[in-house]
């Protein structure tokens, strides 16, 4: 706890976002619309300061994300920097480009946990979404290298409505693999998700039937022992009372970019708030005394009705990212909540994916062209 803010605790998880370079074009994918004009990134120095400081300040967790963060070279280098320092650290990737030596040197690091994220059940459609007609069995491979080398097997779905309707199909592929948990997260709208929302969100039908397919696996399992963790997350759309995002605006969570700024959610560069950068500031002022974390903190920012809501010491007034994109003033009321003003946007979006038959060709993908074309009618 800080001396000089003693109502602000100190931030226990870390997401290093290492690069924002990936072999894959994910159309759900949380990276910016414009990550094509960043090109900078921390040099290994740099982020170790960057970890030095965190764990200075009490941080516990780091988990390595991207893009790909499997593209940079000194990643072994990362790992055994925070390892050192005292880290539980883990890798969160889509398993392209990772191989059986690299794990082996992953694990020599230190390198606690390794999530790997799969598109889809069958390989057609993993090609679709990924844009990668080789990546359904390189994730296969190396999910279960992953396993063999010692560690638990943690799967990530992204379900969204061209592949919630095969779940049972998803789950038997986590139990053929011998997953220990399983992340079904179905597609939260931000970056690129948010471009897509119109043919990414599942219908109220298919959330339900996905959600009585789960019960039923979890029933099942429960029997036999097996993926004893099976978890579901619906999107905030289905949802009348926003969620605690990020645990409260910096209070738990804290991220660092590629190029260095930091963020309260991986998703706050989008909002009209300045925030630092660790080129520039360290870490103990970024996270106790800059105006970008400490924007939306407590309840004296709330308006109504959030501000005499009984609700808000669990949800923090829901999602500023999600007010922004969906009114554009991130100050309102989240729309997901049923008491919001703006709550009629939600509606609309819901009754926009009981009749869209947008198709996958269709969809804007996650690739450098896209995004290039996407910034370049913005101002810099």
């Amino acid at each position: 706890m800080n001396l000089l803010k003693p109502q602000v605790n100190p931030p226990l998880w870390l997401l290093a976002e290492l690069t924002y370079r990936c072999p894959l074009q994910c159309p759900y994918c949380s990276n910016p619309l414009d990550f094509a004009k960043q090109e900078q990134e921390l040099t290994t120095a740099q982020w170790i300061k960057v970890f030095e400081q965190a764990r200075e300040m009490g941080a516990v967790q780091l988990g390595f994300s991207g893009g790909e963060p499997l593209v940079r070279k000194d990643l072994p280098e990362l790992i055994r920097a925070a390892r050192d320092l005292g880290f539980y650290t883990n890798l969160i990737t889509s398993g392209i480009g990772l191989t059986e030596k690299k794990i082996d040197a992953f694990a020599d690091a230190g390198l606690d946990h390794i999530q790997i994220s799969f598109q889809a059940s069958d390989e057609t459609l993993n090609a679709a979404l990924a844009g990668s007609a080789k990546a359904f069995q390189q994730k296969l491979a190396m999910a279960k290298a992953v396993k063999a080398h010692g560690y638990p097997m943690v799967l990530n779905f992204v379900l969204h409505r061209h592949n919630i309707d095969q779940i049972d199909r998803i789950i038997e592929l986590s139990i053929e693999l011998e997953a220990d948990d399983v992340e079904l997260a179905t597609c939260q709208f931000y970056g690129w998700a948010q471009l897509n929302r119109e043919g990414l969100l599942p219908t109220r039908e298919q959330i339900a039937r996905a959600e009585q397919v789960v019960h039923h696996y979890r029933e099942k399992m429960a029997d036999k022992g097996n993926l004893a963790n099976l978890l579901f997350v619906t999107p905030d759309y289905y949802e009348e009372r926003p969620k605690g995002c990020m645990g409260g605006w910096g209070a738990i969570f804290l991220s660092v970019t590629p190029e260095g700024m930091a963020l309260p959610c991986h998703s706050a560069r989008q909002l009209p708030v300045e925030f630092p950068s660790v080129l520039e500031h360290s870490l103990q002022h970024i996270w106790y005394e800059s105006f970008g974390f400490n924007k939306y903190r407590g309840f004296d920012w709330m308006p109504e009705p959030c501000r005499s809501c009984s609700e808000k010491e669990k949800d923090f007034g829901g999602c500023r990212c999600q007010a922004f994109m969906l009114t554009g003033n991130a100050d309102n009321a989240d729309p997901v909540c049923g008491k919001s003003p703006h709550h009629g946007k939600i509606l609309a979006a819901r009754e926009q994916a009981n009749c869209t038959n947008m198709q996958i060709s269709e969809l804007q993908f996650r690739n450098r062209a896209n995004s290039q074309l996407i910034y370049r009618g913005q101002p810099s």
